[in-house]
């Protein structure tokens, strides 16, 4: 029999849409009905002092705590990184949805980028101390570079989204740093929505890269909590259950686990993100923490132990010989005792210039740029609408190329991509709304054979099969271990060579990955070529 539960919630505009799209999203999956009940926390009544500097804890539940505690309310909805880590033993997480757009995203006036070439300093509104320390430590690579690089810095910046946005829009600050995850839920609010496209208008944006800049742990994420003890047979907790995630509740688990080995509370400035892929999860931290200092960290947390390195033999990776003396100085940054470094000495990647016919259809339009052999065919170019990169390091040489870039697959393949243009925040930063869904087309700058699911493909640069060096067939019969860069790489090594197929192969987590899973060759993935590096340097010296 139907019942009636009482929901529990803050009262800011963000927290009633989040818990008025959860209180819909259970009565149509329960049958049972649901009434919102707000609540007044610490948190929201004081807005002007920055919460690490607050005396005491859990400014965002003691009162909700309490609500569930005298049975006002029968559960509550919390944005998951508001939970401190002791929780009241009375209580029990019943549910955590799952995590859409994790991500932290900077929003700034469009007026200000047409005139960034005057900017001496950039002053970026937020009071985490997480995102202070890396905005300031890392952000200057992903901002367009003309003269001299700006200056950060960073300025106490405290209310509801709809106050900061407004105090941006003033002019108060440069740019200010929100929780995409926050603004979708508006976005997808029917009543939310209107005030927050007015918000965002003439206003441009960067989806910073959870590879440098790692969100709040738990943060994208709701987490419904309710009486560990309650009269009704359990029937709350079963209806809780239909909208818990596990996946997301697997990379939570990891995020909270590694905040608190860092001290917690609110005052650490370190962010953790962890993110599952196939075959285990991926972890990032940054920032800087009391019990350890500067912490910067990268790695792939495994569900199976890596292979053995083999002794003596050579280990191939797939990077030309001409990036790598460009990159590393030198190919003895590769050395290793006992074993030998080869690299690609057969397929050589030549940057192309755009036809004046293509010049002309796609001055306007949103770009993908997949490798920074694009950026010559990106000169011809001059406004393009967006501009989104492949990784973190094709971004920033965008930057220092003077372009403002709006986001990055994080080298995790063109589906990361296609899930942020879905975003209906970032379609109202891209001027596209419900009266008008006409937008201009994406383009997706990569090599002269691929194809793409973001947008038409435009052949930026051509990739050539040479011949091989004298001797290259004997020092590739020795490799035993291949890190590819691309699936067509190993394709053609495979066709002139094919003594590898049984070798051990290695690649990143993007587009290759997905190629190699498709064939069902067996691969060993790698968060990034530098983790592969460390695997290798640390087997050989066992």
């Amino acid at each position: 029999m139907p019942k009636t539960f009482t929901i529990g919630t803050r009262g800011s505009l963000l927290a009633l849409t989040q818990a008025d799209q959860t209180r819909r999203q259970l009565e149509e999956l329960t049958g049972h009905q649901y009434e919102l009940k707000v609540i007044k926390t610490q948190g929201d009544l004081n807005q002007k002092v920055p919460l690490w500097q607050l005396e005491g804890q859990n400014f965002f539940t003691k009162e909700l705590d309490e609500a569930l505690k005298t049975k006002a309310v029968d559960l509550v909805i919390h944005s998951h990184k508001d939970l401190g880590s002791q929780r009241p033993p009375e209580l029990t997480l019943a549910a955590i949805t799952k995590r859409q757009f994790g991500h932290d995203v900077l929003l700034v006036k469009k007026e200000l980028i047409q005139n960034w070439s005057n900017l001496k300093v950039f002053k970026v509104g937020t009071s985490s101390p997480r995102r202070m320390h890396n905005l300031k430590t890392y952000l200057k690579d992903y901002l367009p570079l003309h003269s001299a690089p700006v200056e950060v810095q960073t300025e106490p910046l405290r209310g509801n989204v709809n106050t900061r946005i407004e105090k941006l829009r003033k002019g108060e600050y440069h740019g200010i740093v929100l929780a995409l995850a926050g603004l979708e839920r508006l976005a997808l609010g029917k009543e939310s929505r209107p005030k927050l496209e007015e918000l965002l208008k003439d206003l441009n944006f960067m989806v910073l890269p959870q590879s440098t800049f790692p969100a709040a742990a738990s943060q994208g994420a709701l987490a419904i909590e309710c009486l560990k003890e309650r009269n009704d047979n359990n029937e709350l907790l079963s209806a809780l259950n239909k909208i818990h995630d596990s996946e997301t509740s697997s990379e939570i688990q990891r995020e909270r686990k590694a905040f608190n080995e860092y001290g917690g509370g609110c005052h650490l400035a370190v962010g953790i993100h962890v993110k599952k892929i196939v075959g285990g999860f991926i972890h990032t931290h940054q920032g800087h923490s009391e019990k350890e200092g500067i912490v910067e960290k990268q790695f792939f947390e495994r569900e199976s132990n890596l292979p053995k390195l083999p002794k003596g033999k050579s280990i191939f990776v797939g990077l030309p010989i001409d990036k790598i003396q460009n990159k590393f100085k030198s190919e003895k940054d590769w050395e290793l005792k006992g074993s030998k470094i080869l690299f690609d000495q057969i397929i050589q990647k030549k940057p192309q210039t755009l036809s004046e016919n293509f010049e002309a259809e796609l001055n306007k339009g949103h770009f993908y740029i997949t490798s920074d052999y694009c950026t010559k065919a990106l000169e011809g170019i001059s406004n393009p609408c967006s501009l989104w990169a492949s990784g973190s390091k094709t971004m920033k040489k965008l930057a220092q190329n003077g372009y403002w870039v709006n986001g990055t697959a994080d080298s995790f393949g063109e589906n990361e991509i296609l899930s942020l243009k879905k975003s209906h925040t970032i379609q109202l930063l891209l001027g596209v709304s419900d009266k008008n869904t006409i937008d201009h087309p994406w383009w997706v700058l990569t090599n002269d054979q691929a194809k793409s699911l973001i947008g038409r493909s435009i052949p930026a640069y051509t990739r050539i099969v040479q011949d091989s060096p004298e001797d290259y067939e004997k020092e590739i019969q020795n490799a035993q271990v291949f890190y590819w860069t691309s699936y067509f790489q190993y394709e053609k090594y495979k066709e002139r060579f094919p003594f590898i197929r049984d070798r051990i192969h290695c690649c990143g987590l993007g587009k290759t990955l997905e190629n190699f899973k498709k064939t069902n060759t067996i691969v060993t993935p790698f968060a990034h070529m530098d983790d592969f590096k460390s695997w290798i340097n640390s087997s050989s010296l066992k």
